[in-house]
């Protein structure tokens, strides 16, 4: 008996070493934890239960025989995160670089089949130098079977990717199919390509940073959706992040304690719209006075900031948050902004969490680069994610709703629950001036102004679409908060179904 503990007790310090002391220092030195200290930060204490932690591959090509550390280069195991369970897998980069073999994917796979059978999320963090070349089609063939489960997860189980190091070649599809992409600055990058082949194949002189840094991905691909500062900064806004995802698809949103009055009157937000309908304002200003404590966590802030996505809380239940910025490009929709709403909106649905939208949208964004971009199709993503969702939605107009934007912007004709507007509203085909010009064609400009003036009597405001029904009420923008929480309330056991279908054919 005293032999056997002997021997676990050494397996169990072989493994907590990883690839040993040396390639320790190596990475504390790039700036970057080890897989291990990472999941201490990110977990509550002592809650992690690793798995599998004496596994080793079985290659036996190019020497590999003799190289076997216990682990494999990843940790696995559960843990929690404020109390809620989460499965995690940690790559450790001092153990072959953190290469996939397939033992190493084999370890990764029964962390997410044991988080489907259990109904929890699951959190990768990902800092690996891709399929381990040693064993060739069974590295590669260990990425697919991860790849399976990526998507069977989908809309089943939350699933959060953390880049902390190397994310190249396969490695990247994994994490592009969860629902979730956070990245460190000057640590983690992605690609599929390094700047060598890139130079290679086009002749491109680039640097890993440019070419698939945390900056370049939250800012121009929108491929990740966060960057931070550094690995602790990373794992505690994850932690926070959590705290909004209900823990799958069945079990309702997660809800807190809160102090904050649910009818909670914000006087300031009568002055927010400014008196010149071409004069930007702040959106984050009315979503920070709408929620709990001010608490919004917005995602891709940094991507498409012409609109806003992100999670608040309103009476201590997560609502998902969808608003048009009029502070970047007047709150235009475009094809950036359209994929990134589009995603997140069918998040949301996909686990029941209610969807908030702001509007104050002047149309799509014109031009040939939209157009040939595709403009109709990604434009249609947004419209296709508001119409499927079946979750309670509650839309509030603030100031411009024009043309197909106002349909696409979660309209009652896409089953909004709750549409209001604030008497600053103008739903209309487009712009007075416009109109005008189209309606009359040839006159002066005295008999333009006059027309003009006409029609903003007539369609610059809210109520003719409150007379067809397609506002449910016109309301003060101070009670703006109370109105969401009471409509909240009512929509909580909504019931709504789409047609049976295998799946949809969103326009991709």
């Amino acid at each position: 008996m005293s032999a056997n503990i002997a021997e676990l007790e050494k397996r169990r310090a072989a493994s907590k070493m990883g690839g040993g002391q040396k390639r320790i220092d190596a990475q504390h030195a790039k700036g970057r934890l080890t897989a291990r200290e990472r999941i201490d930060i990110l977990l509550d204490e002592g809650s992690f239960e690793e798995l599998d932690a004496y596994v080793e591959h079985n290659c036996t090509d190019f020497g590999m025989a003799e190289q076997k550390i216990p682990g494999d280069g990843v940790v696995t195991g559960s843990g929690t995160i404020n109390g809620r369970l989460v499965y995690v897998y940690s790559q450790d980069f001092t153990v072959f670089g953190g290469s996939l073999s397939e033992a190493h994917a084999m370890k990764i796979c029964k962390v997410m089949d044991n988080a489907m059978k259990v109904g929890a999320p699951v959190i990768g963090l990902n800092d690996s130098g891709g399929a381990r070349i040693q064993e060739g089609v069974a590295s590669l063939g260990g990425y697919a079977e991860v790849f399976q489960r990526n998507v069977l997860a989908s809309g089943v189980v939350p699933q959060i990717s953390l880049i902390m190091g190397p994310c190249a070649g396969g490695a990247v599809y994994s994490p592009a199919m969860t629902d979730f992409i956070f990245m460190v600055k000057d640590s983690s990058y992605m690609f599929v390509t390094g700047p060598d082949v890139v130079k290679t194949v086009t002749n491109e002189v680039v640097t890993q940073e440019e070419l698939g840094g945390a900056v370049s991905h939250t800012t121009k691909s929108g491929v990740a959706d966060n960057a931070f500062e550094n690995d602790i900064e990373a794992l505690l806004s994850v932690r926070d992040f959590f705290d909004y995802l209900p823990e799958n698809n069945r079990t309702g949103v997660p809800e807190r304690p809160t102090e904050d009055p649910w009818d909670r009157m914000e006087p300031s937000l009568d002055t927010l719209i400014p008196p010149s309908a071409n004069q930007p304002y702040d959106m984050h200003e009315l979503i920070r006075k709408t929620v709990d404590e001010g608490d919004f966590f917005e995602v891709q802030p940094t991507h498409a900031a012409n609109i806003i996505i992100g999670f608040g809380r309103i009476e201590g239940r997560t609502v998902g948050i969808v608003a048009n910025q009029p502070m970047v490009l007047a709150g235009v929709l475009d094809i950036n902004s359209s994929r990134k709403a589009a995603r997140f909106v069918r998040f949301c649905d996909a686990f029941e969490i209610p969807i908030l939208t702001f509007v104050d949208v002047p149309g799509f964004l014109p031009g040939t680069a939209q157009e040939y971009g595709g403009i109709i199709k990604h434009g249609a993503k947004l419209l296709f994610a508001y119409a499927e969702a079946t979750v309670p939605k509650i839309t509030v107009i603030t100031r411009k709703a024009y043309g197909g934007a106002y349909d696409v912007m979660a309209s009652k004709h896409l089953r909004g629950d709750l549409n209001y507007a604030w008497p600053t509203a103008e739903i209309a085909v487009m712009g007075a001036k416009g109109a005008v010009e189209i309606i009359f064609r040839g006159l002066g400009p005295e008999e333009i102004a006059e027309k003009t003036k006409e029609y903003e009597d007539r369609f610059a405001n809210p109520f003719v679409a409150a007379s067809k029904g397609f506002i449910d009420e016109v309301i003060y923008p101070h009670s703006t908060r109370k109105r969401i929480a009471l409509g909240l309330r009512k929509l909580r056991n909504k019931g709504l179904e789409n047609p049976w279908k295998k799946h949809d054919n969103i326009p991709l």
